[in-house]
């Protein structure tokens, strides 16, 4: 019998700290759920959620960022960050990028870009951080008020996915 696993949806810190998550991966989904194509990234969880991930392997809707995803940079061993950006790349075009520092991070990325580099910053001020991995989709526009993704950028959701486990089970292998 196939069981699906459920998502867990998450209200508190204590949720990180149930268990060593050292050396498990956390992909996180960020953006604003309610401004079309800028909120990918958590539409993308939204859709692994209906898949059968690996239990090294936890998934984040984690909106527009905030201090409050700081306890998952002290928790987790890996970090891959999923979202939007507008950077005058053909609409649904995905990039990963390993930012080393928060100004790594795309200077275009949408209505929370302060809110997340402020985040990053934050963890390079603590004693250990979490290897760090960024994808962007990138957008040509932001509709407010609006859950619908441009064909474009939904397109890409499966792709992106697809890069995303590649990347976590090479990472994996590389880490045994």
């Amino acid at each position: 019998m196939n069981e699906e696993r459920a998502s867990i949806a998450v209200s508190s810190d204590a949720f990180f700290f149930e268990k060593n998550k050292s050396a498990c991966t956390l992909i996180l989904g960020i953006g604003n759920y309610l401004m079309g194509d800028e909120g990918v990234g958590v539409q993308l969880i939204q859709e692994m959620t209906k898949k059968d991930l690996p239990e090294n392997i936890d998934i984040l809707d984690g909106g527009t960022g905030g201090f409050l995803l700081l306890s998952c940079f002290e928790a987790y061993g890996r970090i891959i960050f999923v979202d939007a950006t507008m950077d005058g790349k053909e609409e649904g075009t995905i990039t990963l990028i390993k930012p080393k520092f928060a100004a790594d991070f795309p200077s275009a990325l949408s209505v929370h870009d302060v809110g997340l580099k402020d985040l990053i910053e934050s963890v390079y001020l603590m004693d250990s951080k979490p290897e760090m991995y960024l994808f962007t989709i990138s957008i040509k526009e932001m509709k407010p008020m609006t859950l619908e993704l441009s064909p474009k950028v939904k397109e890409a959701i499966p792709e992106a996915i697809e890069q995303i486990m590649n990347l976590t089970m090479e990472l994996q292998t590389r880490n045994v």
